[in-house]
């Protein structure tokens, strides 16, 4: 029997119990989830952040549960209707679906067609109906006709209202339709004739029919928002006749024909009226809740890859955010992303002013010894990236072609007014595209996780959900990867595990009145900075000097000395880590286990010794399209190209080929293979080589092989 939150979550996870309730305890007392995955691995069994992550959502769940048993108890309590079987059952009940069925005979509602033929002293009736043991039906709902109850069969309506009730309170029978739901229901959409033109978009779904227990996320997310549009009905049906026979024969004891027949009609009423919709509305939102829940973690998934994307690092950054009639808008940046000097030149149509913009570029690349140029891939992105192969520099600089999904979020926020009061959007957006090529991280925390345009129908899953979920992918992301103390914006400082908003805007001001941290104690001195929020941020955070010490590496401070006398010991300086890895691979760490300090711990920082805290991500690679394919006209059947997977679904990946339209790799054509998560094959910003399946003009369609 479950008697509390760790016992509830083990059977639904089966971890350890005494794992569970140390990871609840850690939560209790606000410890993140970062910091105990990473921190706390001996007190947790090295559960990782996803696992830990479960605990916490299946503990609110539980959490929830009980609140609302308590309430069905009190209820019915308050009704005089309590019972020590009652309380049995919903103490024993750990599914909300069943704890709902339990409450329903006793839920208030408005006066039901039950109610009043109840009223009429119809009860009775249908009690010797359902009892099947008077053969004579009609002529005993004749002794109960009265003025308000005038014909034999206004009697026998009367008592199949209240059978049918019956019925639908009925918990066995409400659990073997949900069973025949889960195996044989089917989606059924259709178009709402009145609204052809409008719903063009949605025709693949105009006459539709699939089986629900088939039917993946995007394609019931789609359906679902084309109901709510008025373009599309969508109903959750099963075999009328098979369903109605069920219920007919869960009741049906013998071979009373007249008893029988009614049972059948309240049967046919029960499963129309009330068993029908509840249930098809109770599958409807458990489907959207589960095409939400995979909706958000491709989401999840897809930001994760995008803010962990590889950075440039600190280089002097030519940034363009291209356009042709408005003109391309640049901007150089020095290696900390700050902004230099701003420029419009007007390379394209209809001014085409090349000769000036060459030189132009060809200048300020000098002046401003720039590495790099990062260039927006929205409208005009090929054409400038194009115009830029043309310039001869004084040394090899490389041109990247950049994301610049949510950067007019970015651009007109009141983050970026704050950053750059005294500029307008189109240089705030140049700005954005530049440093997202330094550091994609730094730069989109700025922005709302949902802007950033790598989800599916993020727009119609549940957006508390979706926000909660983005920003812990974010909160991940930004504490995998560390902050740096001294350059970090308040953006990124916010989500460092332990801080928050208040406490990153007390970080800047503190370094902007103090200059840089020189140690990671020194955070200390920062006022409302206490002992739980140092234990929970230090770690994450990182202080890089010339010398190398531990502060710049994902070490924790509680463990410095130890770790520093396992160095001692081995006659390790600090100064010499870089360059004796040998050793300190060989380092016997077993003797230097104890109860403070365990061996998942030891193991840790012994790797991050051996990469000297080197930045986990990826560098930054150039990459170049097909340069005979600028538009979709160019694209042939059968030819390969060179792409970036650009968003991943769960029906396949999308791909930049360096036009306006990505083509789409459907799960049938990433592998030879039977494909069921792309993100085993692809991951975003991956560079791949496509085959041209198909292209659809008219529906601006691209289809994408990645099979040999």
């Amino acid at each position: 029997m479950i008697t509390n939150a760790i016992s509830y979550v083990n059977s639904i996870t089966n971890t350890p119990k005494n794992q569970i309730e140390a990871t609840l305890k850690l939560l209790e007392q606000d410890a993140t989830i970062p910091f105990i995955a990473r921190y706390r691995k001996e007190a947790t069994g090295n559960l990782d952040e996803v696992e830990i992550e479960n605990i916490y959502k299946l503990n609110l769940t539980f959490q929830e549960l009980q609140k609302r048993k308590e309430y069905v108890l009190k209820t019915i309590k308050e009704q005089g209707k309590l019972t020590e079987d009652l309380v049995k059952s919903i103490s024993d009940c750990y599914d909300l679906n069943s704890l709902e069925d339990i409450y329903l005979p006793y839920k208030s509602k408005r006066e039901t067609k039950a109610d009043k033929a109840r009223k009429l002293g119809l009860e009775p009736l249908a009690k010797i109906i359902m009892s099947q043991n008077n053969m004579d039906i009609n002529g005993v709902a004749k002794s109960y006709l009265n003025k308000e109850v005038s014909t034999i069969e206004a009697a026998l309506e009367g008592a199949r209202f209240i059978m049918a009730e019956w019925m639908n309170e009925r918990i066995p029978l409400r659990d073997m339709l949900r069973k025949m739901m889960e195996r044989k229901a089917k989606v059924v959409s259709t178009l709402v004739k009145s609204k052809k033109e409008e719903a063009e978009k949605f025709k693949d779904y105009f006459h539709w029919e699939e089986d629900l227990y088939r039917i993946p996320a995007h394609r019931f997310l789609a359906i679902s928002r084309g109901e709510n549009l008025g373009f599309l009905k969508f109903k959750i049906e099963l075999s009328k006749a098979e369903v109605e026979s069920k219920i007919s024969n869960y009741f049906i004891r013998g071979n009373n024909f007249s008893a029988n027949e009614q049972i059948e009609l309240a049967a046919k009423d029960a499963w129309r009226r009330l068993l029908h919709p509840a249930l098809e509305n109770e599958f409807k939102k458990l489907h959207k809740v589960k095409a939400d829940e995979t909706s958000i973690k491709v989401f999840g998934e897809n930001l994760k890859q995008l803010l962990l994307a590889a950075p440039l690092g600190e280089k002097r950054i030519m940034a363009i955010d291209p356009g042709f009639r408005t003109g391309c808008k640049v901007v150089c940046l020095d290696e900390t992303g700050n902004l230099l000097y701003n420029e419009t030149i007007y390379p394209h149509p209809p001014k085409n002013e090349l000769k000036q913009a060459i030189k132009k570029i060809s200048t300020l690349a000098s002046a401003y010894k720039i590495d790099a140029i990062a260039i927006g891939d929205g409208t005009a992105g090929r054409e400038t990236d194009s115009f830029i192969q043309k310039i001869t520099f004084d040394r090899k600089i490389f041109s990247y072609l950049v994301n610049e999904n949510g950067a007019s979020i970015y651009s007109a926020s009141k983050v970026a007014r704050d950053e750059f009061p005294d500029y307008d959007v189109t240089v705030r957006g140049a700005v954005s595209i530049g440093r997202r090529l330094m550091d994609p991280l730094a730069e989109l925390v700025k922005i709302d996780p949902k802007s950033i345009g790598v989800g599916q129908y993020q727009h119609d899953v549940d957006q508390k959900l979706l926000k909660e979920s983005l920003e812990r992918v974010v909160e991940f992301a930004v504490n995998k990867v560390g902050v740096n103390l001294n350059t970090a914006s308040k953006h990124l400082l916010q989500y460092v595990s332990g801080l928050g908003e208040s406490l990153a805007e007390r970080i800047v001001d503190y370094r902007t009145e103090n200059g840089s941290f020189q140690n990671i104690e020194e955070l200390k001195k920062i006022k409302g900075l206490g002992t739980k929020a140092f234990q929970q941020s230090a770690g994450f955070l990182r202080i890089y000097k010339d010398e190398f010490s531990l502060d710049q590496t994902a070490i924790h401070p509680e463990i410095y000395k130890q770790i520093l006398k396992i160095l001692k010991d081995n006659k390790i300086k600090l100064g010499e880590v870089k360059d004796r890895k040998e050793e300190i691979k060989s380092l016997d760490l077993e003797k230097y286990v104890s109860n403070d300090l365990g061996l998942p711990t030891l193991l840790d920082a012994q790797e991050e010794l051996l990469n000297a805290g080197a930045d986990i991500r990826k560098r930054k690679k150039a990459f170049q399209f097909d340069s005979t394919v600028k538009s979709v006209e160019d694209l042939r059947i059968g030819m390969t190209l060179p792409g970036l997977v650009s968003n991943i679904t769960n029906f396949g990946a999308f791909v930049n080929i360096g036009i306006k339209q990505d083509g789409l790799i459907h799960l049938s054509n990433m592998a030879n293979e039977f494909v069921k998560d792309p993100n085993e094959y692809v991951h975003l910003g991956m560079e791949v080589n496509v085959k041209v399946l198909d292209v659809d003009k008219e529906r601006s369609r691209i289809q994408l092989s990645l099979k040999d």
